[in-house]
């Protein structure tokens, strides 16, 4: 397990940095040995991942803007404001969109380059004296960026993040694949050479590659032929809680309820707000005069006014982040039982319902058929049988769901799953790919 960095343990030079949708995480390897990964700071002790969120303030008349937070500091402001300010998050979902390019707050633009820009300054801040002169890293990255697949689009995303990485003062970027990362982590393990399938599940996407690693493999250099293949999915842990939005939540919000629409026709309750409800980076955008007047006259007749109602506090409140985590609990819960309650409480808006990992199970069907078929499609582009796979190593929150990970029981067989590590081995292993690119040379 790499070692925790909370002092000047040895001089910064090979720093791996794995910007998530959901977390972030930083790791530094020394000349030899194992990697330290950065600790930050939270009210409840040191933690080795910094949330990926930023949150404004709220802006009081006459007062210049106060500069954001990110990470534990951000989410720690936005539970204690009342009322609260913009809280921000999933950044890295955006940087395939050519039609989104930043937002405004507080009567500034940001664009999107600069709000990532200011989560990654506020991460280097909190590392503050362990790495006063940040110069160069490794910087992860998806397979894809978006479910298009198109090359272009992930040129253009990746040129996105680069640029925001320069503006938060790093000067030399290098990318790798982040499935890519965690077999260099993995490999610290091992004592022989293995062909391994590495699967990453992260907040927005889902990659994977198959790749040869070892102590040989270390010892004659590293060639391109030693990775078999690579391959992803825009789609994880994110779309996992949509699903439970729209099954679960959003129907005891209003949708699927009707209205009526003067003079005497009745309608649903439009569907376009409960898809942004299940997008957490949209959540945000429901909060605009427009939105709320619609949803207020859509309240005044609809059969059912009070899920509207709750619905309005929600966005009124910016209670995103509140709901968020009663999704992402109940999603934790179910990967070890199969029901849990699903709670959600803040006056005047109260669910509270049994959920089973059956029904989520269900829900997820298409996402889990996207997952299977992208490795499917891996291993059948190489020249390899399942048989052939030594070791099948599993990273990233969502490889906890019992559903994905019996993905790979069934192809590869129980004995050969492994995992370890799940939110910080990419970074780690970035740190390690830093080293080895870097080591000769300096």
């Amino acid at each position: 397990m790499p070692d925790v960095s909370h002092g000047d343990i040895h001089p910064i030079r090979w720093v791996g940095l794995d910007f998530g949708t959901t977390n972030s995480a930083i790791a530094t390897a020394p000349a030899t040995g194992e990697p330290s990964l950065f600790g930050f700071a939270t009210r409840t002790g040191a933690r080795t991942t910094f949330p990926s969120v930023l949150y404004f303030e709220p802006r009081v008349k006459g007062v210049r803007q106060s500069h954001p937070s990110a990470g534990y500091p951000a989410i720690e402001r936005y539970l204690d404001d009342e009322p609260k300010g913009r809280f921000i998050q999933s950044l890295k979902t955006f940087l395939s969109d050519r039609s989104f390019d930043g937002t405004a707050i507080g009567g500034q633009k940001y664009s999107l380059e600069k709000l990532i820009a200011l989560i990654v300054g506020r991460l280097i801040d909190e590392i503050g004296e362990q790495w006063p002169e940040p110069r160069r890293v490794i910087l992860g990255r998806p397979v894809h960026y978006s479910n298009d697949r198109d090359p272009a689009l992930d040129t253009f995303a990746a040129d996105r993040v680069a640029k925001a990485i320069g503006l938060a003062g790093i000067e030399d970027i290098e990318f790798e694949y982040e499935p890519v990362a965690a077999a260099y982590a993995y490999e610290q393990r091992l004592s022989r050479d293995e062909r391994i399938l590495i699967g990453d599940f992260g907040g927005g996407t889902s990659d994977f590659t198959l790749i040869s690693v070892g102590p040989g493999v270390r010892s004659k250099g590293r060639r391109a032929s030693d990775i078999i293949g690579t391959d992803g999915v825009a789609l994880a842990g994110d779309a996992f809680d949509r699903k439970i939005v729209r099954h679960l939540v959003a129907p005891r919000l209003g949708l699927g309820d009707e209205f009526i629409s003067p003079p005497r026709n009745v309608l649903p309750v439009p569907s376009w707000p409960y898809e942004r409800l299940e997008r957490w980076h949209h959540l945000s955008f429901l909060k605009s005069s427009e939105t709320l007047e619609m949803l207020s006259r859509v309240q005044h007749t609809a059969d059912n006014p009070a899920r509207i109602e709750a619905f309005l506090h929600l966005i009124k409140s910016e209670l995103g982040y509140e709901l968020h985590e009663s999704v992402r609990r109940a999603k934790f819960e179910l990967s070890g039982g199969v029901e849990t309650e699903f709670l959600f409480e803040s006056s005047p808006v109260t669910i509270r319902t049994k959920i089973t990992r059956a029904d989520f199970e269900g829900w997820i069907t298409e996402e889990l058929d996207a997952i299977s078929s992208c490795v499917d499609r891996l291993i059948g582009n190489s020249t390899l049988a399942f048989a052939d796979i030594d070791r099948v190593f599993l990273t990233g929150g969502s490889s906890f769901v019992p559903a994905v990970r019996q993905i790979f029981v069934d192809r590869f067989g129980p004995h050969k799953i492994s995992g370890g590590e799940e939110l910080t081995s990419v970074a780690t292993g970035l740190s390690l790919r830093a080293r080895e690119r870097w080591q000769l040379s300096d």
